[in-house]
């Protein structure tokens, strides 16, 4: 657009009640970033109610997206513009303001109802307050405006009220010069067999779009150019979408059908629905009816020879903790993605957080060692999968892949990897009896990986007992000797530990091979550590950043380069759960950063934690 200002990077967060289309805002105006070919990294924050009461604050739900044309990290520390439809909204989304900021509100969402609803009265309305002074505030009284618009639609007050949301995205799409075209056809796709709700979003749309183009308030436009990403074709994604691709990749690569069996949680439940959407790929999904049918149906379908994936989040990974230790008695390739929220209990089912570690790690009965990865953001989900379906079948064991609520629902970039890139999946079903004496059949004899070998139901010879008993070792006959246990317990952990021969070695994300600090990270906090780093290294501080993808077993040279560090800080979302295990495995002095709010951590709160230091 001529004249528009360039800029090399926004952060808008959208904010409403949770029926106000603030997700589908947020989500539209990502896809026309993605579209564009700004780099972009988005945060859904959104109430655990389906439908929280209107206008109170813990109903307000929230869409932050930061897009760029340069190289970004995470959805941004704070906004540079808040679009609210009430007051609510605007009371617990102000803080996350910058200061000059742009605040887009909904008068009709400050009258006397709404205040109240928010704790307020006339005397504190923020409108009114000076409280709003250090920001440029439009106001716009979008509810009259679209209701204006759509009086003769045909529709009733309610359905018009649900187009406001489309108003305030074409405005923005003004804003920032947007093509609005995608979106009408998102909608016409969405609406097509409902003409009359078609139309209105896409009048609400226009009118909003047009509204910029008129109103002198909104005389500036704004551009943010496409940003400089390595070649190749892109799209934007979730971290359950690509958990969904990478499991359908691993099956593929395996040449394996791909079964998932899993009771619905939030935040988990978007990857059984987008795999139910791929039959055509051998997927079979099946939603049980509780926690317990889901990974004893997955177990089944391992023994079975298909790649088998149970998924759920923390609640529900506890409610399968026997089923667990079954898969691992049972010495079988299960994937158990947990897609963490905030706990205990229920605790915050739409809150992020990191405080399953512990739980992958002992959460069972017994001494039962399984391997565990993790992934670092939404595209990352899928090489994270990926590699937890690898070592499950090359390895025979069950393995956590651990995501959480901010990587599950955000979105970014992804560059779309070529099948021939990813890693082999090299495995074979055993067809042959595997012991000197031909009328045997040994099922727990093993390779140098420790593995047993995988023999199908129904292979001629191959017989051979199943169960959560204790196992004799080659024979897999039921023993109660206590020696054998014993080497059994060994053997098992031995087989998670041999792993760590098979997976790459420990690399620096940046920063020198040895110094002062290093930030050990795992998870979803990659993003703010890799810009706080980014940011120290531009201020002169040597700091360095290591990021685990490998949480069980640990890269072999771990150790060593944690021991090059006189401190080592760990950032987690919890109250210090990889920190403790670090002490115990290498005695380093590992200082723990815990952030337990059901947020992501902040860039700058990195950024003060090492100022402390270097």
């Amino acid at each position: 657009m001529a004249g528009a200002q360039q800029l090399s990077s926004v952060v808008i967060r959208f904010a409403g009640d949770s029926g106000d289309g603030m997700q589908l805002t947020g989500s539209q105006f990502t896809n026309s970033a993605a579209l564009i070919g700004n780099d972009l990294s988005t945060f859904p924050d959104f109430p655990a109610e389906i439908r929280a009461p209107l206008g109170t604050l813990p109903g307000v739900s929230g869409f932050q997206l930061h897009f760029s044309s340069e190289a970004i990290y995470t959805p941004g520390d704070i906004c540079d513009v808040l679009v609210v439809m009430n007051v609510a909204a605007l009371k617990v989304n102000i803080k996350q303001l910058k200061d000059g900021g742009t605040i887009i509100l909904n008068t009709d969402g400050f009258d006397p109802k709404n205040l109240r609803l928010a704790g307020l009265t006339e005397e504190t309305n923020p409108l009114n307050d000076g409280s709003l002074d250090k920001f440029q505030v439009k106001q716009i009284d979008v509810t009259k405006m679209v209701r204006e618009l759509l009086k003769e639609s045909g529709l009733g007050v309610k359905e018009i009220d649900r187009c406001k949301n489309m108003f305030v995205l074409g405005l923005l799409f003004w804003m920032y010069n947007r093509d609005m075209t995608p979106t009408i056809g998102y909608l016409e796709g969405k609406f097509g067999k409902k003409p009359d709700i078609l139309k209105a979003n896409i009048s609400a749309l226009k009118t909003g779009f047009a509204f910029g183009e008129t109103t002198e308030s909104f005389a500036v436009t704004y551009e943010v150019n496409k940003a400089i990403l390595p070649k190749g074709e892109y799209r934007s994604i979730t971290g359950n979408e690509a958990t969904a691709y990478g499991l359908i990749a691993a099956a593929q690569k395996a040449n394996l059908s791909l079964f998932l069996g899993a009771y619905p949680i939030t935040p988990a439940s978007d990857v059984l629905h987008e795999l139910s959407k791929h039959k055509n790929f051998g997927v079979r999904t099946f939603q049980a009816e509780d926690e317990i049918a889901g990974i004893a149906s997955a177990i089944g379908a391992a023994y079975g020879g298909s790649l088998a994936v149970t998924l759920s989040s923390g609640p529900g990974i506890a409610l399968k903790g026997e089923a667990i230790g079954l898969a691992a008695m049972m010495e079988l390739p299960l994937v158990i993605c947990n897609v963490q929220r905030g706990g205990p209990s229920t605790g915050l089912p739409t809150k992020t957080e990191q405080a399953d570690l512990m739980q992958a790690y002992y959460g069972r009965n017994g001494e039962c060692p399984v391997a565990i990865v993790s992934a670092n953001g939404p595209s990352d989900a899928f090489f994270a999968v990926y590699e937890a379906c690898r070592i499950a079948l090359q390895h025979m064991i069950p393995v956590f892949c651990l995501t959480d609520g901010y990587i599950a629902n955000g979105a970014e970039p992804w560059k779309f990897p070529k099948s021939a890139d990813l890693p082999k999946i090299n495995l074979s079903f055993t067809t042959e009896k595997n012991s000197d004496d031909k009328n045997k059949f040994l099922p727990y004899l093993r390779d140098e990986k420790l593995s047993r070998p995988w023999a199908i139901p129904g292979t001629p010879g191959l017989e051979h007992r199943i169960g959560g008993l204790e196992k004799q070792a080659v024979s897999g006959n039921i023993s109660y000797d206590t020696d054998n246990h014993e080497f059994m317990v060994k053997l098992r952990q031995e087989k998670v530990d041999r792993i760590a021969d098979y997976i790459p070695l420990q690399t620096l994300d940046s920063g020198e091979e040895q110094g002062d600090l290093l930030i050990l990270g795992w998870g979803s906090t990659y993003g703010a550590i890799k810009t706080a780093v980014k940011q120290a290294h531009n201020e002169g501080k040597k700091v360095s950043h290591a990021h685990l993808r490998h949480l069980s077993p640990f890269p072999k040279n771990l150790g060593e380069i944690l021991k090059n560090f006189k401190q080592v800080l760990v950032p987690e979302m919890n109250n210090g759960q990889l920190v403790k295990i670090i002490r115990d495995k290498y005695f380093v002095n590992a200082i723990p950063l815990n952030k337990i709010q059901g947020l992501p951590f902040k860039v700058d709160e990195i950024k003060q934690a090492i100022e402390k230091f270097v």
